[in-house]
């Protein structure tokens, strides 16, 4: 298949909602094999169609470790059914806002329910750091960015540093 390019804030595709899949076809099933080559590509856990420019209710989640085996796991029109009241925090990256961490706090466990790539509705309940990047990834689909979780001021100077950075991007370090 092929590797998307990762868009980045503050492109405003990112604050869209995405619309639901209909049909899970051949174009769909595409779509989650080049979601999976991208994010493999760059490093990522974890990618929805959103970040590379699709507005369609998918993502694709693998936390496997760097030294086992991959797990990958694809999700159509997924829904948060049910969130646990215990929380946990992770220190969280997103591929859309480039070397930016940041603390966020998130129910530790959440029920979802979703459609697989053979067009069949599964309902699981995810723990822990798979909990948190399926409710990040869901996040994308309704146009929430972790960055969103911020103050508008350090949100504001996060974007401006990527804003900068993207700008500079075509000189040549010697």
């Amino acid at each position: 298949m092929s590797i998307k390019e990762i868009i980045t804030v503050p492109d405003e595709i990112l604050k869209k909602v995405s619309t639901p899949v209909e049909k899970v076809g051949i174009n769909e099933k595409n779509l989650i094999k080049d979601l999976f080559e991208t994010m493999y590509n760059s490093k990522g856990i974890g990618l929805a169609a959103v970040q590379v420019g699709i507005l369609k209710r998918v993502l694709v989640i693998d936390v496997s470790t760097k030294n086992g085996e991959k797990n990958p796991m694809c999700f159509i029109n997924p829904k948060i059914k049910k969130l646990s009241n215990e929380m946990s925090v992770y220190e969280e990256g997103c591929l859309s806002i480039p070397d930016t961490f940041i603390e966020i706090q998130r129910p530790k466990i959440c029920q979802i329910e979703y459609i697989d790539i053979n067009g069949k509705i599964k309902i699981k309940e995810f723990d822990g750091l798979l909990s948190t990047c399926v409710q990040h990834e869901i996040n994308h689909l309704d146009g929430k960015l972790i960055i969103d979780h911020l103050s508008k001021l350090k949100k504001d100077i996060i974007i401006k540093k990527i804003s900068k950075i993207k700008k500079d991007s075509n000189r040549i370090i010697v």
